[in-house]
């Protein structure tokens, strides 16, 4: 039986705690997987080359475990994704780089402001990619066991690369979950999306020229379906009154028939149409509420958190000369304090319904853990955190 979500913290802890306890099981399971690997293709040579001296490494299963756990508030991360050391970097790497980001714009139809936001999201514009051994640190997530699958396949995908002579395991180093290079790519993102752009041959994705990084990153944003000239969202104002049962993701609408229920431009004036669109309320109704389009759900490809996407896609804006946020963020979203909204998520958790880590920070999840809920109670499908809902969960 699946160990539950506590279990399998305890255990990841247990890991980190005792590397003596880890590292008796961790030879066995490396040479089973190298005959998997072996079946699989890859030559005696690249299997001594990649992983003769790889270690378990208890930091990573210790970083990897706290990842899930902590969740800042919306307003502290857009601080840090448009910081003032970002929003430097990033001007000064679209003046460096501006012939290569506009070829790269024109090849792929992907605008360089957002394509140099993604890479200063990930590695600070190259500063920041990663020192770990990327084949140690995918063979402790495999060892460690809760996602054994994925990071069994991430490590086979890296045993290619090396295979292909694309790079040497040295060359390979990257961040505590794998990801490699400028735009911090898995193995497996590379085999699909890695371009050759300077045509030395290889996709370097490592190396200080970011350039083929670069590319690659633009070339997964137009596989999953970029629209140029589309906003990722942009800031709207609801009127008075306004249901907020029809705002989440899941409820795209035409630009007009939003006009028609009074929403229109945090900027003033009517709301721009750019397709359909979905409002969002990150923080509450009394924060920013963003209207989404597709480009929104195409970043999430990337890294699926809504906070990512708000960040990159606010980041992007004010590198192409874009304005700041205009809403203020409440000290209590949904008018609950941080201790009332763990609570309700962890109730909702509770009775099944899935609403995520109790972190007081609740989203579209959130949201639609509330749906489900009201629903089963035959309540009034709002999908809105609140008190007197909080209170219904006992």
């Amino acid at each position: 039986m699946p160990l539950n979500r506590r279990a399998l913290i305890a255990t990841s802890l247990a890991f980190a705690a005792s590397p003596a306890f880890a590292r008796a099981g961790f030879e066995a399971w490396l040479n089973t997987f190298r005959r998997k690997a072996a079946s699989a293709g890859i030559s005696e040579r690249t299997l001594n080359a990649a992983l003769n001296g790889v270690q378990f490494l208890p930091k990573v299963v210790a970083n990897d475990s706290r990842q899930a756990e902590v969740a800042k508030p919306l307003e502290d991360y857009l601080a840090s994704a448009a910081s003032g050391a970002r929003l430097s970097g990033g001007r000064k790497a679209l003046k460096r780089y501006n012939s290569v980001l506009t070829n790269i714009e024109r090849s792929y139809g992907v605008e360089k402001e957002v394509i140099t936001a993604i890479w200063g999201m990930e590695s600070a514009y190259g500063s920041f990619r990663g020192s770990e051994p990327v084949f140690s640190t995918l063979s402790t997530l495999a060892f460690e066991g809760r996602r054994r699958d994925l990071f069994e396949a991430e490590l086979l995908a890296a045993l290619q690369i090396v295979e292909a002579g694309h790079a040497s395991p040295n060359e390979m180093r990257g961040s505590f979950a794998g990801a490699m290079g400028h735009t911090q790519f898995m193995p497996s993102t590379y085999h699909r999306h890695a371009q050759d752009y300077d045509r030395s041959g290889h996709a370097n994705i490592w190396g200080d020229d970011p350039t083929d990084a670069l590319a690659s990153t633009a070339q997964l944003l137009k596989s999953e379906g970029w629209r140029k000239g589309q906003p990722w969202a942009i800031e709207a104002q609801l009127p008075s009154g306004f249901d907020l049962a029809l705002s989440g993701r899941i409820f795209p609408r035409r630009t007009r028939a939003w006009q028609k229920l009074g929403v229109t431009a945090a900027a003033g004036g009517k709301l721009p149409d750019h397709g359909n669109g979905a409002l969002i309320l990150p923080a509450g109704p009394e924060g920013p509420v963003f209207m989404i389009y597709d480009n929104f759900h195409v970043i999430k490809k990337y890294n699926y958190a809504d906070s990512y996407a708000i960040g990159v896609g606010h980041l992007s804006d004010r590198l192409a000369g874009r304005g700041q946020i205009r809403s203020g963020f409440p000290n209590n979203p949904w008018g609950m304090s941080t201790r009332e909204r763990q609570a309700l998520q962890k109730r909702l958790n509770d009775r099944g319904f899935g609403a995520g880590n109790p972190d007081g920070v609740i989203g579209e999840k959130g949201r639609a853990a509330i749906r489900a809920y009201e629903q089963s109670r035959g309540m009034p499908v709002t999908g809105v955190p609140s008190k007197a809902l909080l209170a219904s969960l006992g």
